[in-house]
């Protein structure tokens, strides 16, 4: 699909690395210029979080994928739009038909705070799953080298980290 800014509701979906459907919700596209898409998201209830603790309804999630890169970002914001903090995923590039837009999830996340601290998150669990999966050499390096960049926006303050 081409460069397009329409705007218009699809479905997330996240999987793990054998397929399974881990979760899914509902987001409003609000950019597209390939290779990124920017999603809004509204929690429609409560959700609990090891780490996050609870996650309120009402929580807004601005959310950047691109069809290139093995991460997201997710901008968590209360309902007057102040950071609450950035989330971000390590992931297999995401697929996109229109409608549907899924990824695979490999585990490792960075939870950046509004001061840009940031903590990575869940690199046992990666390395269990990789295990379990028998994950390929080359995911297991795309994976490590995306969260590698990742930092790197994070510390740079770069896109989409640019703006508090």
């Amino acid at each position: 699909m081409g460069t397009s800014s329409e705007s218009g509701r699809i479905l997330v979906r996240t999987h793990k690395y054998d397929g399974a459907e881990h979760r899914r919700w509902f987001a409003e596209v609000i950019k597209y210029e390939s290779p990124l898409i920017v999603l809004d998201a509204q929690f429609d209830q409560d959700i609990q979080h090891d780490l996050l603790g609870t996650i309120a309804s009402g929580t807004l999630s601005t959310e950047f994928y691109w069809l290139d890169r093995w991460y997201n970002v997710f901008r968590f914001a209360e309902p007057d739009r102040s950071l609450k903090s950035f989330y971000c995923n390590i992931n297999m590039p995401p697929v996109f038909d229109g409608e549907v837009l899924s990824y695979v999830d490999l585990d490792i996340d960075v939870l950046v705070e509004p001061d840009f601290s940031y903590r990575v998150l869940d690199l046992e669990d990666f390395e269990a799953n990789a295990e379990l999966y028998s994950y390929p050499a080359d995911i297991r390096e795309s994976a490590h080298r995306a969260l590698d960049d990742l930092l790197k926006l994070v510390e740079s303050r770069a896109f989409p980290f640019d703006v508090k």
